[in-house]
């Protein structure tokens, strides 16, 4: 049978509950980071440096090129969040709410795509709490 990496890494996880997993970021490829940008909801509000998931499309090869170059290089560096103040229903206070760039949106949703691989094998099905789907 043929197994994607991700579903690789799910079986060891299964497999091996107390197996210990390094150097993941193979993983998070050139495929990968695609995969995510395309999953990525569009019209979404930008980050501190206003990026547009059709503005980051334009180029996206080369900007995912020039990620992963980073990423592997170790200059990749998220950047700060933005923080937008929204109104709590039922009161007058309002909550924080963090925005992040669009490339570190990108990298998180790899990144918890890897993590909740892993992780998702410790849980049983008649576990209750939020799970992403």
């Amino acid at each position: 049978m043929v197994y994607t990496k991700l579903q690789r890494i799910a079986k060891i996880a299964k497999e091996r509950p107390n197996e210990k997993f390094t150097s993941l970021i193979h993983l998070i490829n050139k495929e990968m980071l695609i995969k995510c940008y395309n999953e990525l909801k569009p019209n979404k509000a930008t980050g501190i440096d206003e990026v547009t998931k059709n503005e980051y499309e334009v180029n996206l090869e080369n900007n995912i090129e020039n990620l992963i170059e980073r990423m592997k290089g170790l200059k990749y560096k998220p950047k700060p969040v933005r923080r937008a103040y929204i109104p709590k229903p039922g009161t007058h206070k309002k909550r924080i709410l963090g925005i992040p760039s669009y490339e570190d949106k990108i990298v998180q949703l790899a990144i918890n795509k890897l993590l909740t691989t892993i992780y998702e094998q410790d849980f049983i099905d008649s576990s209750f709490g939020f799970r992403p789907k």
